[in-house]
């Protein structure tokens, strides 16, 4: 198969707690969700990350199922599994972290196998960017495309290594108040200009409930977020989102700007699945239908005559 994505993150265990409910270490991690979402589309998909001794055998089959490669998976025997604890607001966009434990995470130096080392989209997880450099160099050529995400941590704490894997990337995907702290800008088409500047063609600013925005040069377009009756963990909702965004563009093979808005699309509805139930839970069952419906959806709501 020619269509290949490698996906290089986190898997995780987590304990949940919203307003709907409580659940403890439950499958999670930014690569996890990543892997899933983009299992739904016809592409040879790989996950390089790290494990403990106390990751279950039952987690690795069922990610084998989803036709996931884990061959880049590394074990480490003397430690666990990295774990987040949080607790959500009535609020859903308010969040409490309660206790994180890098555990195997702590000295994670990915290791790219050789036969993983040429794919067609490189999507980056939320990780180091020191990290996330390390990975792109140990390509044995650029990709088609290398998306990248990251957080208000790594802006904060790493801004150096990350203006620079910034500066290596096709396409960035953050929220909007990451947007405005990486740029000091208060205007999210000035920032999206700023961090344009610094390489990435396609900038990508997420706005949860109220949708995502697409920059590319002097381009914009905007999709909604589906309206949906009950939202129960929006844990995995960016990482279920840059899932479907790099799959279903890993699956057509064409990055061009119509095709890039397709996959934001395609994002939104992978993420609109991830948020119905506990952590990666509602991944595992998606049929290509209910898939197609969800598409339509978005497309309903978005399409008028002048």
């Amino acid at each position: 198969m020619k269509n290949k994505l490698l996906i290089v993150g986190t898997m995780a265990y987590d304990s949940i707690e919203t307003p709907f409910g409580k659940v403890d270490m439950v499958l999670g991690g930014a690569g996890t969700y990543i892997g899933l979402a983009a299992s739904n589309f016809s592409i040879d998909c790989s996950l390089v990350s790290i494990v403990g001794s106390d990751f279950n055998d039952q987690h690795i089959k069922l990610l084998k199922n989803k036709g996931i490669d884990l061959s880049g998976l590394e074990l480490s025997n003397h430690q666990k599994t990295f774990f987040w604890s949080g607790k959500y607001e009535n609020d859903l966009n308010k969040r409490t972290t309660i206790d994180t434990q890098l555990n195997a995470l702590e000295n994670f130096n990915p290791i790219v196998p050789n036969h993983l080392r040429n794919p067609d989209i490189l999507m980056l997880g939320n990780l180091s960017p020191g990290i996330q450099i390390h990975v792109i160099e140990q390509l044995k050529k650029k990709p088609s495309l290398i998306v990248l995400d990251t957080m208000n941590y790594w802006i904060e704490n790493f801004r150096s290594d990350l203006e620079k894997v910034v500066s290596m990337v096709d396409v960035i995907s953050i929220n909007d108040e990451e947007a405005y702290q990486f740029t000091g800008e208060s205007s999210l088409l000035r920032a999206s200009v700023c961090i344009q500047k610094l390489g990435p063609k396609y900038v990508i600013i997420k706005k949860g409930e109220h949708g995502a925005l697409l920059f590319h040069s002097n381009k914009i377009f905007s999709a909604p977020a589906l309206p949906l009756e009950k939202v129960v963990d929006p844990t995995g909702a960016g990482d279920s989102f840059a899932g479907g965004f790099s799959g279903f563009l890993t699956q057509t093979g064409d990055i061009s700007l119509e095709k890039v808005k397709s996959a934001v699309i395609y994002g939104s509805v992978l993420a609109s699945f991830a948020v119905q139930k506990f952590g990666t839970q509602n991944l595992f069952n998606i049929s290509s239908t209910s898939l197609l419906n969800r598409v339509n959806a978005f497309k309903e709501l978005t399409t008028f005559e002048l």
